[in-house]
């Protein structure tokens, strides 16, 4: 590492040039990279559900369909309507029930159940079919043609239609969300830091490493709006503190070398070693995010995992090179740290260990019941706010036509008109189905199938495959819905054992128990894997278990907060939040324990270990976790998108938890287990010194 480290102080100004050209490509490839804001595609491939959106697709023609309100519009002006949405590009079908009405017929000649189902005053509904899937372009681009074209006469529902939401709120804020953390970040490392200058530099070399870990998202195919909306803040907040140690082993050793290059050369060697323990641990909870049945684990792991080893790239290589060029502005821009030292908090934690350790054990409770009891949702209605075009849309299906949860059922093509007719009987006779359309339910009522236009026809025949249309009175991702399904489930396989019910409440439940089971195994594959890299890491075999029963007392605490709140957040908040805040705040104790750990083998008695190496190592932690609140917080605020708002209060709030348990938690527990601890760890023996 000597060699390396002299090869970049002596090239210094080689090494800010290419970090400067390397920005070309890696702009160039964040340009580049599709974003996808539908959470369902990161649905296993091979379950049942996904099955029959393929089958929708590639038969049907029907990736995706959008329910449109036609307001104040005569039979004859839709019927207009219709032939102008099929020329847009991506537009399969636009049918309502004036292709059967025509223009004379009245609607209240139709049966009263079918009727009511599509009209209501002077509204009517049309379904408008895709193509493509619910969240591609062409599709997303056809939403919005419709939404120009019919200006204030219609309001599309749907899918589709919030998938397009969630992208204009999405690609509005990201620069606001990266705004407020630089401004926020900076504002930490202006008061703690003893030089105008330096917390610029600081920050551009995150933003460096920001941009070059955006950039070869390239090679990924596409990456989620939420791991676009949260990576560069996430890595500014986790890696801030990586740059921070780097300037202040530099500052130091200038004091102890003669030349800015020889104590520049000595702070690379001591940061790598300070910061590869830590870093490994970091990374290593992005990365046990990829066990995640649910693939946008893998997206969020991959992209936050890569970040990190940027972070680390542009700390031991670019950085020193630019503190090095810019050294003499460093000194001219001089001033006094502002942030006061919070050291004193060591006599405190030693002097009142046996009451804090009380406290800890106390706490629990309360941590343990909230963290178990913290609610979440699943219905991504609800991550939108209340005001946009689909959530508009979709209140009033639910609230006037009672159009909730609409699916859609496959069976053979094999299957007969009366026996699709009594399984269209029985599944309207369960409980909150108020719906059932299908090819049967027309000859019932003396319409013919020749009387049925093409388009129509084609939405319930088409190649193997019949379909029946039903609708549920239940919100998507509830209980009710779930048992529902799971009765329709039965019912079709007694006429069809391939028989499948797709659409978005069947997709709902599968995510449902997809994340609740991701919950528990990404969780403990997290901590199995910290605790492992810890062993070796610290060489000892009971550090890592306290280190990381500190951090997951601070996860808990955090989750409870929002249960002692009546806040309930989005499910994959609930999910990713354990093992971010994991992987990112257990650098804070493992600083703390490599520095008591140093201390007891030189022989200082333990409370007194405990206290130096806290008084050592509070203010660096002190930074960090400001800086990562600061990175995150502002999002928290800010974002109208509760997937994104709700991941970053908590990741904020996290950070001080963190910090908190490890300045005063952590230095309890040493000093209780200190004799344990020695003799469990390599270096010492009996409890003592080797």
């Amino acid at each position: 590492m000597k060699k390396v480290a002299s090869f970049i102080c002596k090239h210094k100004l080689f090494i800010v040039l290419c970090s400067l050209f390397a920005l070309i490509p890696a702009v160039l490839g964040m340009q580049a990279t599709k974003i996808n804001y539908d959470i369902l595609v990161y649905l296993p491939d091979d379950i049942e559900t996904m099955k029959g959106q393929d089958i929708l697709t590639e038969d049907f023609n029907m990736g995706s369909f959008s329910t449109v309100i036609v307001d104040g519009m005569k039979p004859k002006e839709i019927l207009a309507l219709e032939e102008e949405f099929k020329t847009i590009e991506g537009v399969e079908k636009a049918i309502s029930v004036s292709d059967i009405t025509g223009t004379t017929f009245p609607i209240q000649m139709l049966p009263e159940n079918i009727a009511e189902k599509v009209s209501k005053g002077d509204s009517q509904l049309m379904l408008v079919t895709f193509h493509d899937s619910i969240s591609s372009d062409e599709t997303l681009a056809a939403v919005e043609q419709i939404r120009s074209i019919t200006d204030k006469h219609c309001k599309i529902g749907g899918m589709s239609a919030m998938v397009l939401d969630t992208q204009q709120i999405a690609d509005q804020e990201i620069l606001i969300y990266i705004t407020a953390a630089v401004v926020l970040c900076l504002i930490v490392l202006m008061l703690s830091l003893d030089s105008w200058l330096a917390p610029l530099l600081l920050l551009g070399n995150i933003g460096l490493a920001i941009l070059y870990n955006m950039g070869t998202n390239y090679f990924l195919g596409e990456i989620s709006y939420i791991t676009k909306a949260i990576s560069a803040v996430l890595q500014l907040g986790v890696t801030t503190d990586f740059s921070i140690f780097l300037y202040h082993k530099y500052e130091k050793s200038k004091q102890l070398y003669a030349t800015n290059n020889e104590a520049m050369s000595a702070a690379i060697q001591e940061t790598t070693l300070s910061v590869a323990g830590s870093s490994f641990t970091t990374i290593a909870g992005f990365l046990t995010l990829c066990t995640m049945s649910l693939t946008l684990g893998a997206d969020i792991g991959l992209v936050m995992a890569k970040g990190v080893i940027f972070g680390i790239f542009s700390v031991l290589v670019i950085f020193p090179a630019y503190l090095l060029l810019f050294d003499p502005l460093l000194q001219k821009t001089a001033h006094v740290k502002w942030l006061p030292s919070i050291s004193r908090i060591s006599d405190f934690t030693v002097k009142h260990y046996r009451k804090i350790l009380l406290v800890f054990i106390i706490l629990c409770v309360p941590a343990l019941y909230g963290n178990a009891n913290t609610e979440v949702y699943y219905n991504l209605n609800k991550s939108l706010p209340d005001d946009l075009s689909s959530s508009i849309a979709n209140e009033e299906l639910k609230e006037t036509y009672h159009i909730v949860s609409p699916s859609i059922i496959l069976v053979d093509d094999s299957l007969k008109p009366s026996e699709i007719e009594q399984l269209s009987k029985e599944l309207n006779a369960l409980d909150g189905i108020d719906m059932t359309l299908s090819s049967a339910l027309f000859s019932e009522y003396g319409i013919s199938e020749s009387m049925l236009p093409q388009s129509i026809r084609s939405i319930y025949q088409n190649g193997d495959y019949q379909a029946i249309l039903i609708n549920s009175t239940y919100e998507t991702a509830t209980n009710e819905l779930n048992a529902q399904i799971d009765e329709v489930n039965k019912i079709v396989k007694r006429y069809d054992a391939h028989g499948i019910v797709a659409g978005e409440g069947a997709l709902m439940k599968d995510m449902v128990e997809i994340a609740d089971h991701d919950f528990q195994v990404v969780n403990s594959i997290s901590i199995a894997v910290i605790l492992i890299i810890m062993i070796f890491v610290l060489k000892s075999f009971l550090l890592p278990i306290i280190l990381v029963a500190v951090i997951e007392f601070a996860i808990m605490a955090n989750m409870a907060i929002s249960f002692y709140l009546g806040t309930t957040l989005p499910f994959i908040a609930s999910i990713v939040i354990g093992t971010i805040q994991l992987g990112a705040t257990i650098d804070y104790a493992i600083l703390l324990t490599n520095n008591y750990l140093n201390l007891r083998k030189s022989g200082v008695e333990k409370k007194q270990a405990v206290g130096d190496a806290l008084k050592e190592s509070c203010d660096s932690i002190f930074v960090s976790a400001l800086c990562f609140f600061a990175a995150t917080c502002g999002v928290g605020f800010i974002s109208k998108l509760d997937m994104i708002a709700s991941i970053c209060t908590l990741l904020s709030r996290g950070a001080i938890i963190s910090m908190g348990t490890v300045m005063i938690i952590l230095p309890a527990l040493l000093i209780v287990f200190d004799k344990i601890v020695l003799k469990t760890t390599k270096g010492f023996k009996g409890g003592k010194q080797a």
